[in-house]
């Protein structure tokens, strides 16, 4: 793509990577080594031949074991420095070899005479996940975060849709012409790249939604068929990871409740809690009639009703049904 940049794939090609696994390098007299990949000897063999004693730091996007793993042997070998960042929650994914000896920030800017990258903290996929812009050919290094042909996998607890999302619209602030994905092939129109995925996402949420709305009280092993319906079987154990993660975002959203790993919306259980304050208030009053418009099922009904009785009856006692909701 540009004489800058070179690409060097890993040979761990499967269902999570693709093709394998792209490592960089970047410049041509000062080296910096982006995701060394996993610690393949041949792979290993083959950056250093590349790099023909030049690399002068690796940096690495996240510690996921497809990404880093090389980093060590390689920093090893040459005796350069290894940057990045550990990860903030547990995570079942982790290269434990890795140990950054420089901890990268947002904002933070590697220069030399050649080119100069900055650091954008791109939480979601993990979360310590960075994104590389090298400002000289508008060019980001997506790492996981942006991936060629396939959507990403979100798997709490470290991965977070929220956090996914947010950090996608985060990219629309830089001058981006192109990425060097972490899997596939560079990717042209980013712009358009951006919004395609940020509305794959939040339509599979919209399917999250409703599906717990028709099917009440559903785990997510009942809800999984139903929302990835447009997905193999083989496929499942994957897709459960970025349904829990949509899961827990629309629970923090407030869009359904979770108790005892089943899941229902909001809105259902709003009616149900209304239905039951209603019952409670009105069987211990007789403020209200029972022949009353109040006694009707309607469910606006019963919000006038219960209205009438905290006005005429003073607010406080309304509170003691709620607390058996």
């Amino acid at each position: 793509m540009n004489e800058l940049i070179q690409k060097i794939t890993a040979s761990n090609g499967g269902v999570f990577t693709g093709q394998g696994t792209n490592t960089y390098l970047i410049g041509k007299k000062d080296i910096t080594l982006v995701d060394p990949g996993p610690n393949i000897p041949e792979h290993i063999e083959e950056i250093l031949k590349a790099g023909s004693g030049k690399i002068k730091r690796i940096l690495v996007t996240h510690t996921h074991t497809d990404h880093s793993p090389a980093a060590l042997p390689i920093s090893q070998e040459l005796k350069i420095p290894m940057l990045g960042r550990l990860v903030d929650r547990e995570s079942d994914w982790e290269d434990e070899t890795f140990k950054p000896d420089t901890v990268l920030n947002h904002g933070d800017v590697i220069s030399t005479d050649e080119y100069s990258i900055e650091v954008i903290h791109t939480p979601g996929h993990a979360s310590n996940h960075l994104c590389f812009y090298l400002k000289e050919i508008n060019c980001l290094l997506t790492g996981d975060h942006i991936m060629d042909g396939s959507t990403v996998v979100i798997a709490p607890p470290d991965g977070n849709m929220t956090e996914y999302i947010d950090s996608l619209n985060l990219l629309n602030n830089y001058d981006i012409d192109y990425f060097a994905p972490g899997h596939g092939n560079f990717m042209s129109e980013p712009t358009k790249t951006i919004k395609s995925i940020i509305r794959h996402r939040l339509s599979r949420e919209s399917k999250v939604l409703r599906c717990v709305e028709k099917d009440q009280n559903s785990n997510i092993d009942d809800l999984l068929p139903l929302v990835y319906d447009d997905v193999p079987e083989m496929l499942y154990p994957i897709a459960k990871m970025s349904l829990l993660a949509h899961l827990i975002k629309l629970v923090e959203d407030g869009k359904i409740l979770s108790k005892d790993n089943l899941y229902s919306s909001s809105i259902s259980s709003f009616l149900i809690s209304i239905n039951r304050v209603y019952n409670a208030t009105m069987l211990s009053s007789s403020v209200i009639s029972p022949r009353s418009t109040c006694s009707r099922n309607s469910i606006l009904n019963k919000i006038i009703c219960l209205i009438f009785f905290i006005y005429k009856n003073g607010c406080m006692i309304i509170f003691q049904p709620f607390l058996q909701v």
